[in-house]
């Protein structure tokens, strides 16, 4: 059955390429409602931008989203991935500017705040979108792909100069709590020339390493504390891509490639495949399924310690 968070939940922080201060409150919505963002600063009516590839104006640092009036909502992605991962369907949210809070760098301070909440189920049934063959699209070197599979696998390959990020590959299923256990903790990562160069043209204002992302320098990583895990970027890359696949607006059956794959390529890819009407199907998910899905089942005590 379909599900929303029990009860609102809010959090404060900044955004990570304004550095302005916001507030985002998720609230419980009906059944196929899906996820809905609001923008509280504009005018009644205008604000409203729902959580659809469609409306994502492609940017290679995050994802963002413009309704018709023009009004935006950016870096997404984070918050998308924990609802998601969490296994909720139905959820509103409010923001209280033009871009969700960074918090830690991660989707675990959001996996924490909808969990303690908890969840609550509707008698409505849970619709997935099947993939029934393969659809790729690429960019230069970089490759994102959808095959038919019976859970969301997510598969994922970064390649970087940096010696401390390297070669990394990783393969998992979504099912059930897997995201929270795995993925939730990982941060966004970058290398120090970026954040100089982002810096210089008036971005990342809101960037801390160490409490919202990792730094890398070469055979280095800078921000203290070093990482969650050996292999955090490329986690954090399969987090970014839950994220992203999740504004195809139903749960995913299918096993996702990304190669040197970032937001806009996963963008693509939804366009590529809601453009092939043979290419995937809706389905009303049985009991069985259900429990294949992303969150299914998922509780408090997955929530990573490095968190």
């Amino acid at each position: 059955m379909q599900t929303t968070i029990k009860s609102q939940v809010s959090f404060d922080g900044v955004g990570l390429h304004t550095g302005e201060p916001a507030r985002i409150t998720i609230r419980p919505a009906l059944a196929n409602r899906g996820i809905v963002f609001h923008r509280t600063d504009c005018e009644p009516g205008v604000g409203t931008i729902p959580a659809r590839w469609d409306l994502v104006m492609q940017s290679p640092l995050c994802t963002f989203l413009v309704n018709e009036h023009g009004i935006s909502v950016s870096t997404v992605e984070h918050v998308m991935a924990a609802l998601v991962g969490c296994g909720i369907h139905n959820a509103e949210i409010e923001v209280t500017g033009p871009e969700i809070p960074i918090l830690d760098g991660s989707s675990s301070m959001f996996v924490r705040g909808v969990l303690s909440k908890g969840v609550r189920k509707t008698n409505v049934p849970i619709k997935a979108l099947r993939v029934l063959r393969p659809v790729e699209v690429r960019r230069g070197d970089a490759v994102a792909r959808l095959t038919p599979h019976e859970t969301l696998l997510i598969e994922f390959l970064i390649e970087y100069e940096d010696e401390a990020i390297g070669t990394q590959k990783k393969t998992l299923n979504m099912s059930n709590g897997s995201f929270v256990r795995e993925l939730s903790s990982s941060r966004t990562f970058c290398r120090q020339a970026d954040v100089d160069m982002m810096l210089a043209n008036g971005l990342a204002l809101g960037g801390v390493p160490g409490e919202n992302g990792v730094v890398f320098d070469g055979d280095r990583v800078v921000s203290p504390g070093g990482l969650r895990h050996a292999d955090e970027p490329v986690r954090h890359k399969m987090l970014d891509a839950l994220g992203d696949l999740g504004l195809a607006g139903l749960p995913i059956l299918g096993h996702y490639q990304g190669m040197r794959a970032g937001h806009a390529l996963t963008n693509d890819l939804l366009r590529a495949l809601f453009a092939d009407r043979t290419a995937y199907e809706v389905v009303e998910c049985d009991a069985e399924m259900v429990e294949r899905l992303p969150g299914a089942g998922v509780h408090w005590g997955e929530i990573p310690e490095v968190a």
